[in-house]
């Protein structure tokens, strides 16, 4: 179905905030960065962009507003919602993985890990730890007493061994996702 001008300027506007933001934008961010002044109107908009097929979103939950490329602007019950399956509603942001400590994991640099915030984690759970205040590592949590273990997923690697102060969870691993090139 054919959009209206404004809607069009809509899906540019959704299109270029995800593209440099990584996530979709609130309504209050959509009227801000339309000069709309209502709400009201920015759902209006977004709801007849998706009866039309151009956009797909899980109502009832902020951020989950996706553009829909054109092709598979028909039908949207053949797309998988893989992202938002994954994420639901946590603080979740994603990390680009350098080096081979987790390969035996199936991580691999160059892949991208989906990360939940969070300052804690349990036992063996795959986290990002900021060890020393300075360097971020991808390791398997083990706390052992007073110091705590971060395992590589690496034969070939060593455990990092800190005492329990020098290290800060920054969030735990939900998932990989990787792009072949």
């Amino acid at each position: 179905m054919a959009v209206t001008r404004r809607q069009k300027e809509i899906l540019d506007f959704l299109e270029s905030f995800v593209s440099r933001n990584g996530y979709s934008p609130s309504f209050e961010e959509i009227a801000r960065g339309m000069g709309l002044k209502s709400l009201a109107t920015v759902h209006k908009h977004i709801t007849n962009l998706e009866k039309k097929g151009h956009l797909d979103r899980v109502h009832n939950r902020s951020r989950s507003i996706d553009v829909l490329p054109p092709g598979t602007r028909t039908r949207t019950s053949d797309r998988l919602p893989m992202v938002h399956d994954v994420v639901g509603n946590r603080d979740v942001f994603a990390l680009e993985v350098r080096g081979d400590s987790m390969r035996d994991e199936h991580i691999i640099s160059g892949d991208y890990v989906l990360v939940e915030r969070t300052r804690t984690a349990r036992q063996g759970e795959i986290v990002v730890a900021l060890v020393h205040g300075s360097e971020t590592t991808l390791k398997r949590f083990y706390a052992e007493g007073s110091q705590v273990r971060l395992q590589p997923a690496n034969i070939e690697m060593e455990p990092i061994y800190v005492r329990a102060s020098d290290v800060a969870i920054q969030g735990r691993v939900l998932g990989v996702l990787r792009k072949y090139r």
